[in-house]
C-alpha cells in the first residue's frame, strides 16, 4: 500500500489493491485497524492531507494529483474491464480467481504498468505457476519468504505453533496446514480439497495430459449456470466406455445468445441433444420468460436435464468420474484448478470440516464438473424400449404359447 502510494504521486493513474472477494477487502484492509498503532491501515498508507476525496461505500480515494485508489474484488472484476490501471496489487493472489489476471494482465501492458502478487501457497495452482513462470526472468522479480528467513519467530516459536497446529487440526492436516502458512509450501494439501487425491492419482497415471477432440466423435456438454456468477460448461466424447474432457469454458455475466454463439463457433460435430442442463435452467421468471432450457432450444440445441440428486451424491460421482476420465490439461487448465481449489468449510467452533462447500470463484467449475459426471453415466444407460415386444392392436387375439414357440422356431431356422 505506501508503494502504491508513492506510484501515484510518481504516475498520475489508476491504482487497485485486489483481494479474491471484495467482501474480504473491507475486512482486511479498509476497516481494518493496523494493531502496532491503532489506526486505520487505509490511514497509514495514505495521509488524509493527500487525499481530495474519501468514498467509503466504493472504498475509493482519489488524491489532490489527480490519480486514484480502490480496493476491488478478483470475484467481479468483469465490472471493472474498461478502467485501466497502471498499478495493481494482488493479496493473496492463490486464493484469487485466475481468471482476472488473465483479463488485466494485457491492460497494464498497454499502459506500461505494473503487479505485486502477494500470496501464501495454496497448492500448484496459477501462483505457483505464475511464480516458476518468472523465476529467471530478469524482467520480474520473485521472492520466497518461509518463515526461517523472515526472522519474525526464532525456532521455539515456530516449533510451539507447528505444535498448536497438530493439537488443533489433526497431525496430517496440522503439518499441511503449518507448512503451507509458516514454511511457504506450495505442496502442502490444500485444507479440506473435495478431489485432492483423485487429482492426483490422474496426473500420476497419466489421465491428465495431452487428450484434444477426436474428430468424428460426437461431443456433449454440460455446466453450471449463472448470470450474476460465472456459467462453467465441460466438453466432453466418450472414448472406450469413458469421458474424455476436450475443453473448459467459463464466462460471467453472459446472456444465453453468447453461449450458442459460443458452441455454434467450436469445431465440434456435437451429439443430439448436446445439452445437459441443471434444474434451475427449465425455471422461468420476470426477468426472463422463457428458460434457459427454452431459449437453447429456439436457438437449435435441444438438451435435457441432469438427474436430481443430492450433493453429496454428486459429489462422489465427480470422484468416481475422475478416477476413470481423462482431461486434456491445456484446454481445461481453468477448469481443473478450479477442481483442485474446491473445499469443504472449516468449522472453527466445532473443529472439524463442515458438510458444505466453501462457495468462491471455483465453485462454479467444480458444479459443472459435478453435473457432467452425472450426465455421462446417464448417457451410458440403455435406453427403455417405446413400446412392449407384443403390441396388439384393439381385438387382435393373443397368440398361444404353441403359436410364439413355433414362430421363434421359424426364425431361427431362417
Amino acid at each position: 500500500m505506501h508503494r502504491a502510494a508513492c506510484a501515484a504521486f510518481e504516475r498520475v493513474g489508476t491504482y487497485w489493491h485486489m483481494l479474491p472477494e471484495a467482501s474480504q477487502a473491507r475486512k482486511a484492509i479498509w476497516d481494518a485497524v493496523d494493531p502496532h498503532v491503532g489506526r486505520r491501515r487505509i490511514d497509514i498508507a495514505f495521509p488524509l492531507e493527500v487525499r481530495e476525496i474519501t468514498r467509503e461505500n466504493e472504498m475509493f480515494i482519489r488524491f489532490r494529483n489527480g490519480s486514484t485508489w480502490q480496493l476491488v474484488g478478483s470475484d467481479n472484476f468483469d465490472s471493472l474491464v474498461g478502467s485501466p490501471p497502471v498499478g495493481l496489487v494482488s493479496s493473496e493472489h492463490a486464493l484469487s480467481n485466475p481468471a482476472a489476471w488473465a483479463y488485466l494482465r494485457p491492460i497494464l501492458r498497454e499502459n506500461g504498468g505494473w503487479f505485486v502478487g502477494i500470496t501464501t501457497p495454496r497448492g500448484r495452482n496459477h501462483a505457483y505457476e505464475m511464480l516458476n513462470a518468472h523465476r529467471d526472468d530478469p524482467t520480474w522479480f520473485t521472492q520466497v519468504l518461509p518463515a526461517t528467513e523472515t526472522r519474525v519467530f526464532d525456532a521455539d516459536a515456530l516449533e510451539s505453533e507447528r505444535h498448536a497446529y497438530r493439537a488443533e487440526y489433526g497431525e496430517d492436516q496440522g503439518e499441511a496446514l503449518f507448512q503451507q502458512e509458516y514454511m511457504c509450501s506450495f505442496d502442502a494439501a490444500i485444507m479440506g480439497a473435495y478431489y485432492a487425491a483423485e487429482l492426483a492419482a490422474a496426473r500420476a497415471h497419466g489421465r491428465i495430459g495431452a487428450y484434444p477432440w477426436i474428430e468424428g466423435v460426437p461431443v456433449r456438454i454440460a455446466g453450471d449456470l449463472g448470470r450474476t456468477d460465472a456459467t462453467a460448461l465441460w466438453f466432453w466424447q466418450m472414448i472406450d466406455g469413458a469421458p474424455r474432457f476436450i475443453d473448459y469454458h467459463e464466462s460471467n455475466t453472459k446472456d444465453v445468445p453468447f453461449y450458442v454463439e459460443l458452441l455454434r463457433s467450436k469445431p465440434y460435430r456435437y451429439a443430439e441433444p448436446p445439452l445437459w442442463l441443471p434444474h434451475d435452467a427449465q425455471a422461468e421468471t420476470l426477468a426472463a420468460p422463457r428458460s434457459v432450457q427454452a431459449q437453447f432450444r429456439a436457438a437449435g440445441f435441444r438438451s435435457r436435464i441432469v438427474p436430481s440428486r443430492d450433493l453429496q451424491d454428486g459429489i462422489q460421482a465427480a470422484r468416481a468420474t475422475l478416477s476413470r476420465c481423462t482431461i486434456d490439461a491445456e484446454r481445461c487448465a481453468a477448469g481443473l484448478e478450479a477442481l483442485g481449489e474446491y473445499r469443504r468449510i472449516w468449522d472453527d467452533e466445532r473443529r472439524v470440516f463442515a458438510d458444505r462447500p466453501l462457495h468462491n470463484w471455483a465453485s462454479n467449475g467444480a458444479d459443472g464438473f459435478r453435473y457432467a459426471a452425472l450426465a455421462w453415466r446417464q448417457d451410458m444407460k440403455p435406453e427403455k424400449p417405446s413400446a412392449p415386444v407384443w403390441q396388439l392392436q384393439a381385438g387382435v387375439r393373443s397368440p398361444t404359447f404353441d403359436e410364439v414357440r413355433g414362430i421363434v422356431a421359424r426364425r431361427r431356422q431362417a
